[in-house]
């Protein structure tokens, strides 16, 4: 049965400058409608900064992260921040958590990346202990052990709970996820999920994986939207995107993005891009990412093409479409078309 479909906005993480009016842009959104309104970060701006900005200036809209690193932070020092910005902004707080890649968590952080799914299993825990202050916070798990006791320990740490209330005990956790076990887990342990690529053209991809999910568990998609005549001119800034990515944002072996592409039925395509980004050829890396790909996980084309195949998102599990457009007329187009 179709469904209502929410509207977020996804404003992600800064490129060399703070962009121009990010706030006006955030209380435009408001005014039209969205539920909610998303920062991002990888290795310069912060993902909660921006948020408490915007969230000083807005009255009622969500503040999602979407998302923030697990390994830039201690699980506790994340709990901090998201139980400060839910006061701040009277409990709109929407707690988006990932754990990025290797070579962001290597060589950005200068931590090990083994065991991505165990770290964020305890990671996520040690968070709902902090929220639910229940008692002092522990954890016996190899990653982040509380009170810890290793290497280099005084033997002084004791388990503690937060000295500050928070205002809310289940504020919403959702996980960014791509592999198979990845989403098998967030559905299991989170609130929401946050797909990198979802196609409601190939929603077996994920079916098995989001079996699990319990009542009331929430994706939010990611959607390049641009409005034009000319669809094929229209994908070629989502293209830009994909080629970076499935080529580049990865080493040659291990490219969590190219596997997803790979899996969504796009192999052959997949290895193309990645083997002509790292020749250098970035322009025909773009070129090779098929148009039926981008096409499928954004809304390109005229107004009455996007309002059809927003018809297809409403038969798919997807509840929010965070769209990555900062542009007035768009986002006052998409709130007319998901409204009617």
């Amino acid at each position: 049965m179709a469904k209502d479909l929410k509207l977020g906005l996804q404003l992600g993480y800064w490129g060399a400058a703070p962009p121009d009016d990010f706030v006006g842009t955030a209380q435009l959104a408001e005014s039209l409608g969205f539920d909610s309104i998303w920062t991002a970060e990888a290795w310069g701006s912060d993902a909660f900064t921006p948020l408490a900005w915007i969230g000083a200036h807005t009255e009622r809209v969500k503040l999602g992260t979407a998302v923030v690193q697990l390994s830039g932070r201690a699980p506790t020092s994340t709990a901090m921040h998201v139980l400060t910005l839910d006061h701040l902004t009277g409990g709109r707080v929407i707690l988006g958590l990932g754990v990025s890649g290797p070579q962001v968590v290597e060589g950005w952080y200068g931590r090990p990346f083994s065991k991505p799914l165990a770290r964020t299993r305890e990671y996520v825990d040690i968070i709902r202990q902090v929220l639910r202050r229940e008692g002092p916070v522990t954890s016996d798990g190899p990653h982040y052990p509380l009170p810890y006791t290793g290497e280099g320990s005084w033997g002084l740490g004791k388990p503690l709970k937060p000295i500050t209330h928070p205002l809310r005990a289940d504020v919403p956790i959702f996980l960014g996820a791509e592999g198979p076990k990845n989403v098998t887990m967030t559905a299991e342990i989170a609130d929401g999920w946050l797909p990198l690529y979802y196609s409601p053209y190939r929603q077996e991809v994920y079916a098995d994986q989001l079996a699990g999910a319990k009542p009331g568990f929430q994706i939010n998609a990611g959607v390049m939207v641009s409005i034009t005549d000319d669809v094929q001119a229209g994908l070629m800034p989502m293209k830009a995107t994909l080629g970076f990515y499935i080529g580049g944002m990865g080493a040659k072996k291990k490219n969590f993005h190219m596997e997803l592409m790979s899996r969504m039925g796009f192999e052959a395509e997949a290895h193309q891009i990645q083997d002509l980004f790292f020749e250098g050829k970035r322009a025909e890396a773009a070129a090779a990412v098929p148009d039926e790909f981008a096409d499928e996980i954004s809304l390109v084309g005229p107004v009455e093409r996007i309002r059809d195949r927003l018809a297809a998102w409403r038969e798919t599990p997807v509840t929010t479409l965070l769209l990555m457009n900062r542009d007035r007329p768009t986002l006052e187009t998409m709130a007319e078309l998901v409204a009617s």
